[in-house]
């Protein structure tokens, strides 16, 4: 079976890629850059440099593999640099969908697009997948364009939306915790924002959760993330006290205290009894994942 990976040298692509070779299913990598991944040499991996903005391009790889499924990860992602920058945003989160789903047409490839908790406002949290998405910021906007878009697809489909997703950094590209881990062992304050509530996303279980929608062919929305909802402070807290480091040098700070271009939902974290039910989703806990991002 084979699987197309857009955004492929990212972070969940990394972690998904070598969920579905431990499957022994053939992976057809892309993104726009040269191939940064560590899976040269094993038999059912291919990596082909594609920028999805490019139909030529697209039509060219497709034409190549005719993949059976799609596995479209990759986008503008850093909401700053959406609101700043809003024709690149939807040329790559909009347009970009648009090109993959023509080309999945031709093929009849079954679809899974990657979204984001960022669809809704923030007004009430514990989202389920049938809430009404109102995105307050234009990362959120263009998410939910594309899913629009993806509802309109002819042939199978799933939409993942997820939240917050952390785990052990890839090519040095550090997150959140990796941020907080390095600025405490320096003893360097680190203001953390405290207002913000969301269900944080170990990312193999997203890849697992991918997976699993891969083999059962499931159709549909899923929310796909943990079920610990946490703070970005509180999970701060919890990361210093696994690694003992000093909790005080972490700073509570209101989102009001950031001057960010592109506002922030406050409360989102979803209910996920649906990846539970259909996809057999089960998380692990957010102390579980720390302890096996930092070998604890």
């Amino acid at each position: 079976m084979k699987i197309l990976i857009t955004g492929a040298n990212g972070f969940l692509g990394y972690y998904l890629i070598k969920h579905l070779l431990n499957k022994n299913f053939e992976v057809i990598a892309t993104g726009r850059t040269d191939n940064q991944l560590p899976y040269i040499g094993y038999k059912n991996f291919t990596y082909f440099k594609m920028n999805f903005n490019n139909v030529v391009e697209v039509e060219e790889v497709f034409n190549n593999v005719y993949p059976e499924y799609i596995v479209h990860a990759g986008a503008m992602s850093k909401p700053d640099e959406c609101e700043l920058q809003q024709a690149e945003a939807y040329l790559t989160n909009v347009e970009g969908t648009f090109n993959l789903l023509k080309a999945a047409e031709i093929n009849k490839s079954f679809f899974i697009f990657l979204s984001s908790d960022f669809i809704f406002d923030g007004s009430k949290g514990m989202y389920k997948e049938d809430d009404t998405p109102a995105p307050v910021n234009y990362y959120g906007k263009t998410k939910m364009l594309a899913e629009q878009a993806v509802n309109k697809y002819k042939f199978g489909w799933a939409i993942v939306r997820t939240v917050l997703v952390y785990g052990e950094p890839f090519s040095n590209k550090k997150n959140l915790l990796a941020i907080i881990k390095e600025k405490l062992e320096k003893g360097e304050e680190y203001k953390v924002v405290s207002d913000k509530v969301r269900t944080p996303t170990y990312v193999e279980d997203l890849a697992a959760g991918i997976v699993s929608i891969i083999e059962k062919k499931a159709e549909g929305v899923f929310h796909i993330s943990g079920e610990d909802v946490l703070t970005p402070y509180e999970m701060a807290c919890k990361t210093a006290d696994l690694l003992n480091l000093d909790k005080t040098l972490l700073k509570k700070v209101n989102a009001d205290n950031f001057t960010q271009p592109a506002q922030r939902p406050l409360k989102t974290g979803f209910i996920i009894e649906k990846a539970k039910k259909v996809l057999d989703y089960h998380p692990v806990t957010f102390e579980e994942g720390l302890k096996k991002i930092f070998n604890k």
